[in-house]
């Protein structure tokens, strides 16, 4: 049983459909890729399973339908979204943002190691603890993003274009997080992400959307073999 079920799911804004029917799964663990142009639908998509767009269709996680639960009761189910744009609360410290990541939690002393913890995977968020979010760097407001995400201890995080506007060094260094995350924590990773290399590096799957329908899927390694999908996403 997939971990993460989407069957027929349809979704949008006020009238306008962006959505048509999309089915996807994500394994317990796994790291899948969501490719596609500007437009295609992807956050879309991610905003429809975080809870944050009504949506038709089947969102099944752990083996329980979310339906149209709220964004909390996502978050609860054990699915933790960083957003695009970044996903701070810019009024907030950085300190007060991985508290409210962890909102949902009850666990004092495990929230405060899990704070120790990312201040440990990011250092210079220890330096910026009491820093409001909105004077941090984009780089930084991107890892701040990812702990506070994180912080909810996710079995399913979901990244939408976390490489979006940032150097090359930072999106390396963040995705070298992501992959640690997966590899020590087993927490899957659904990512909708403009660096085609990089994402298809790290996955172990990949769906091509087009126009809000799944045009293909397939092992992200036949995705780089892929000659019209080298020269669409991956520049050569």
């Amino acid at each position: 049983m997939s971990l993460l079920q989407v069957e027929g799911l349809v979704a949008g804004y006020g009238p306008a459909q962006v959505l048509h029917g999309v089915d996807l799964t994500v394994g317990e663990g796994e790291v899948v890729v969501v490719l596609g142009a500007n437009g295609a639908g992807k956050t879309t998509l991610m905003r429809a399973i975080a809870g944050l767009l009504t949506s038709r269709g089947t969102i099944a996680f752990a083996g329980h339908r979310l339906g149209n639960r709220r964004a909390e009761l996502v978050v609860r189910a054990g699915i933790s979204l960083v957003p695009q744009g970044r996903g701070t609360f810019t009024a907030l410290t950085v300190l007060e943002n991985l508290r409210v990541g962890a909102a949902v939690r009850t666990d004092r002393d495990g929230v405060a190691a899990d704070i120790e913890h990312w201040f440990g995977v990011f250092p210079v968020l220890r330096d910026r603890a009491k820093q409001v979010a909105g004077t941090l760097s984009g780089g930084e407001q991107q890892m701040l993003a990812v702990a506070r995400a994180l912080m909810s201890r996710p079995r399913l995080l979901l990244c939408d274009e976390i490489s979006l506007g940032l150097a090359p060094k930072i999106v390396a260094g963040l995705f070298e997080v992501l992959g640690r995350i997966n590899a020590e924590s087993g927490t899957a990773l659904l990512l909708v992400e403009q660096n085609a290399e990089l994402a298809l590096a790290l996955a172990g799957r990949a769906y091509l959307l087009e126009v809000g329908r799944v045009a293909g899927q397939g092992a992200a390694g036949e995705f780089r073999d892929n000659d019209a999908v080298r020269r669409a996403y991956l520049g050569y």
